[in-house]
């Protein structure tokens, strides 16, 4: 089939890319240049059949990415349903069901068919959930099971196809090892069969599954630096240049490709991170999980992340996975998600801003002049999460034209005041 690159390539634009570019404001010709150059993906599976198509890359708004799933631990697909409202309503612009417990595939194809946005998963996981043992898993089955995936409708998958042998040796000074699930999955099976990393060694047949479906392939860090300490190390470096020949690889064969980079790291390192992956993968989207600035912010590590996240696409990532304040702790409730959210929405939208994304300074000018003019719902209204404004202000129980921070001695107030002619 001809993919949505493919397309670009041949100086077509599709439905998807008009879609898209609606959201941004753009013209189509900007979309299907951007999907021509790798700089931009348009995940858009043509068996996600309420897909509302969204453009991630440059010269578009910074997206952002909700994770939801269950555990062994927490099965229940309406709290999942409850989470993926929650992503929607308060602005998520794609969705990664990560479940490792329950049915996956009843999980799956409920969630896609409630999720208008991009919808994203990560194949190994499901690998990892059925098989009763790693000695059983055959390397066919990490490729099956993307293939299963594209099938269902999936949009984007997370593949850690640039975890190879050659790097375990690299690991052995880490302080916390390898964090990512699926790169733990994969450097354990790897050692234990003595073979090299199936999804690398297959890559041309993962290619095959990708385009037959047109699913963007999101290339995992599986050797992501789980700590400060192990930021930007040779494993991860190792990891990242080999994504940038894959990258490559991609392009040749029309299937549209993300970069997934770390991760921990402090804020002074984030810079020379994006700068990196531009380098070794040729401007393709860079989707951070991140990154966290700070390994202590337990319970507060959707701040950290923030942080991280803020730096980063100002210097040019442009996909940000959100972190809940339950990262590192537990599964993540509904409360959580909406936090999570918000706050990757704040480090997006103040990218944009830095960034010169046309209109994205507007949204603030509005509220300053709401704001100068004491006019509470325009403010409420055109806060980031009204609902919480709203509660905020119903707590209050102040006068029509103060807050209950300072009352009578508001500085407008004042201002107006003392300077009214």
């Amino acid at each position: 089939m001809m993919t949505q690159r493919d397309a670009a390539l041949a100086g077509k634009i599709t439905k998807a890319m008009t879609l898209a570019a609606q959201k941004e404001g753009l013209a189509p010709e900007a979309i299907r240049r951007g999907l021509a150059e790798g700089t931009l993906v348009v995940p858009a599976n043509p068996g996600h059949v309420n897909l509302e198509p969204a453009a991630i890359g440059k010269g578009v708004r910074v997206k952002i990415n909700a994770n939801i799933g269950t555990s062994p631990h927490d099965v229940s697909l309406e709290k999942e349903q409850a989470k993926l409202a929650a992503a929607l309503r308060y602005g998520a612009d794609a969705v990664m069901d990560l479940s490792t417990g329950g049915d996956l595939d009843a999980l799956r194809t409920a969630l896609i068919s409630q999720c208008p946005a991009p919808f994203g998963t990560v194949p190994i996981y499901q690998v990892m959930t059925e098989a009763n043992s790693l000695d059983e898993v055959k390397g066919d089955w990490f490729l099956e099971m993307v293939e299963h995936h594209a099938r269902q409708g999936v949009d984007f998958v997370t593949v850690h196809c640039g975890v190879t042998r050659k790097a375990l040796p690299l690991l052995a000074k880490r302080v916390t090892g390898v964090v990512s699930r699926g790169g733990a999955f994969l450097t354990a099976w790897m050692r234990r069969h003595q073979r090299e990393n199936p999804l690398y060694e297959q890559y041309d047949r993962l290619l095959q599954i990708a385009k037959a479906h047109d699913v963007t392939l999101s290339l995992g860090d599986g050797l992501r630096p789980g700590c400060l300490a192990d930021a930007t190390d040779r494993a991860q470096l190792h990891e990242l240049k080999i994504l940038g020949e894959l990258t490559k690889r991609a392009w040749a064969q029309g299937v549209q490709v993300m970069v997934e980079g770390p991760g921990h790291l402090p804020l002074k390192a984030i810079k020379k991170n994006v700068r990196l992956q531009q380098k070794y993968c040729a401007n393709a989207p860079f989707y951070v999980l991140g990154p966290l600035v700070t390994d202590v912010a337990s319970g507060y590590d959707h701040i950290a992340g923030a942080i991280g996240g803020a730096l980063a696409a100002t210097e040019g990532a442009s996909f940000l996975c959100y972190v809940t304040p339950a990262e590192h702790l537990k599964l993540p409730e509904v409360e959580d998600v909406i936090d999570g959210v918000v706050a990757s929405r704040i480090a997006a939208h103040a990218a944009d801003i830095a960034n010169g994304i046309p209109g994205a300074a507007d949204w603030d000018l509005s509220m300053s002049k709401a704001r100068r003019a004491l006019d509470w719902p325009a403010q409420i209204r055109l806060s980031i999460n009204p609902d919480k404004a709203k509660r905020y202000r119903d707590l209050s129980r102040a006068q029509e034209d103060q807050c209950t921070m300072c009352g009578k001695f508001c500085a407008m107030k004042v201002f107006d005041e003392k300077f009214e002619s």
